[in-house]
C-alpha cells in the first residue's frame, strides 16, 4: 500500500516575503517546486529564481526545484490572457499535462518522502494552473491530500 502524498501549494503575489515565507516554515515545507513558466520575471520580487533558493534555504532549510513539465507553454498562456476563458485554459492545460505524461517522469516515491509546495504567482488556487497540476496528480495518484496555502 502506497503512502499517502501531503502536497502543497503556493502563490507569492499578494503576499509579503514573511507571510510566504512563514506559510512554508508553519507547514514544515521541505521542497518548493517552482513550477512557473518564467521564474525571473521581473514581477517576481522576492520570489525570482536567482533569489528563492538562497532565500529558501536561510530562512527555512527547504530546498528549490523548477519543473518546468509542470509549466503552461507561452502559447497556451498567452491565449489565456487574451480571451480570459479559464475553461479553455484548463482543458488545453490538462491536455498538455496528459501530452508529456507527466506522471511518468515523477518519482511517487520521491513526493511520498518529501513534504513539497507547488509554487506559481496567483494568489489564489481557483485560476491557478498549480491546482491543475496538483488534481492531475491526485488522479493517478489516488493517495494525496492536497492543501491550499493561503
Amino acid at each position: 500500500m502506497s503512502n499517502s502524498i501531503q502536497l502543497y501549494t503556493i502563490g507569492f503575489t499578494q503576499k509579503s516575503a514573511q507571510d510566504f515565507f512563514g506559510l512554508l516554515a508553519a507547514n514544515q515545507i521541505q521542497v518548493l517546486v517552482d513550477i512557473r513558466l518564467k521564474p525571473n520575471s521581473q514581477l517576481g520580487g522576492f520570489a525570482k529564481q536567482r533569489d528563492l533558493p538562497y532565500f529558501l534555504q536561510s530562512l527555512i532549510n527547504c530546498d528549490y526545484v523548477h519543473n518546468l513539465d509542470m509549466a503552461p507553454t507561452a502559447d497556451l498562456l498567452g491565449d489565456y490572457r487574451h480571451d480570459g476563458d479559464w475553461g479553455h485554459y484548463e482543458r488545453g492545460f490538462t491536455r498538455l499535462l496528459n501530452e508529456r505524461a507527466l506522471i511518468t517522469t515523477l518519482d511517487r516515491h520521491w513526493w511520498e518522502s518529501h513534504r513539497t509546495c507547488l509554487l506559481c504567482s496567483e494568489h489564489e488556487p481557483d485560476f491557478c494552473h498549480r491546482r491543475l497540476v496538483a488534481e492531475y496528480l491526485a488522479s493517478h495518484w489516488k493517495t494525496i491530500d492536497i492543501h491550499h496555502l493561503m
